[in-house]
């Protein structure tokens, strides 16, 4: 089996590790039958998957978090940016919120309108459906 012999400096590890968790959602959105789009470059757009039902398109911004428990505040940082959704992975546990995008500054992820799942395929289906 082979062994990574170089170290990998924290935030390009970080980086890989917030990369890798969008491309679980965009996994999980194309076994649900979605188009999912990954732009080339999102800066000012705060768009990291956009995807399409056909007729229908919606953006969707992937965060992660270190939180301790569900009523943790996270930032609005896509204000006047159009974003529909933002999927927060909390990256210390094995849980997220899908969350319609919000106007205040900041909001617990405990919301009454956001969706928490555990993070299989099937829970963020599930609550992805309901939001």
């Amino acid at each position: 089996m082979p062994n990574r012999l170089t170290q990998t400096p924290p935030g390009t590890h970080q980086a890989l590790k917030n990369t890798a968790f969008e491309i679980l959602a965009v996994s999980w959105l194309m076994h649900d039958g979605w188009q999912v789009f990954l732009p080339i470059l999102d800066h000012g757009h705060k768009t990291d998957i956009l995807i399409s039902d056909g007729p229908k398109y919606f953006r969707i911004q992937i965060k992660t978090v270190e939180a301790r428990s569900d009523d943790h505040v996270v930032r609005n940082q896509w204000s006047e940016s159009h974003v529909d959704y933002v999927v927060f992975f909390v990256r210390n546990s094995n849980w997220g919120v899908i969350a319609p995008a919000f106007e205040e500054a900041e909001r617990p992820l405990n919301h009454q309108s956001h969706r928490r799942f555990n993070q299989t395929k099937n829970e963020f289906l599930k609550e992805f459906h309901k939001v």
